[in-house]
């Protein structure tokens, strides 16, 4: 299927704090010059920019003047940003985050497709094991994103950690009636969730370079656990190599941020399909051979 309106350029960007070594400009621009595109990717980090998440307003503005198409939309932007678009799909309406931001026709259109990455990635790559009851640490803006998808993927559990117990009350009590079929609580004692839990999630930003360490203490890991991490550069963060140390069945971030950015990109060019197993074979291939930063888009 042809989109609808033949996109023969591209102008999209990211927003975000700590973004300047993203994949994303490499992982749009190889993919759309393989349908015969050009596509021109800029970051927009806020650090560098010494900007913070109230100026969204500004920066969505200059995007428009300055012909963009789209925008995708990162820690820690993905909730703040919801007030300031026209339109949001019913997804990102759902969830309550936007990663996907289309830029047309004067108007603002939020999507999520953190939720359809992060979906494909744990059905591709947990290998038949069973969901269990899932401890999961972050409900920000990925958060929220990532424990719908895992509660739909048919989690009969799931206890989230936040570092701000409210937001993790606040996300807690908006699933659980969105899923009465699953125990869905605010976590209090992380040694306690995990001894009862089958599987971890980190949905956090700390492993990425401006956050390093790990999210809860490793010897908290069994070799019964299975762990999905959200961050795909560095491949392997701390959190993950632990992980893989301890026996654990591991899943890293890459085919999250390459789901979700092959939906993007259809979003982004009106229906033109991305090639998924391309997009990952070219970001596995780049991060190869640049090791040792992080972030999570």
């Amino acid at each position: 299927m042809r989109p609808q309106h033949e996109t023969p350029a591209l102008l999209l960007g990211l927003i975000g704090e700590g973004i300047g070594e993203s994949l994303s400009p490499t992982l749009y621009e190889h993919e759309a010059a393989q349908h015969g595109i050009l596509c021109m990717y800029q970051r927009i980090d806020l650090d560098e920019l010494n900007l913070t998440p109230a100026d969204l307003p500004e920066l969505l503005t200059a995007a428009e003047r300055f012909g963009f198409s789209g925008l995708n939309i990162t820690h820690p932007c993905k909730q703040a940003i919801m007030p300031h678009l026209h339109e949001l799909s019913d997804e990102a309406r759902a969830i309550g985050a936007v990663n996907t931001v289309v830029l047309r026709g004067g108007r603002r259109i939020g999507h999520n497709t953190d939720h359809y990455g992060f979906s494909k990635n744990l059905r591709e790559h947990l290998d038949g094991r069973e969901l269990g009851r899932v401890v999961q640490l972050g409900a920000g803006g990925a958060g929220v994103a990532v424990a719908d998808a895992t509660l739909r993927l048919g989690a009969r559990g799931l206890t989230v950690f936040d570092q701000a117990p409210g937001r993790a009350d606040a996300l807690a009590r908006t699933l659980q009636a969105r899923f009465p079929q699953a125990q869905v609580h605010a976590g209090g004692d992380l040694a306690k969730a995990m001894r009862e839990a089958t599987g971890l999630v980190n949905a956090t930003p700390v492993g990425m370079r401006k956050h390093p360490g790990t999210p809860l203490p490793p010897e908290l890991l069994e070799p019964r656990h299975w762990f999905a991490e959200i961050i795909y550069f560095p491949l392997e963060t701390e959190l993950l190599h632990a992980a893989r140390q301890k026996g654990c069945h591991t899943i890293d971030g890459v085919g999250m941020v390459v789901h979700q950015a092959a939906r993007a990109f259809e979003l982004y060019t009106g229906g033109l399909p991305a090639d998924a197993r391309r997009m990952g074979a070219h970001v596995t291939e780049v991060l190869r051979r640049r090791p040792g930063a992080a972030h999570t888009d």
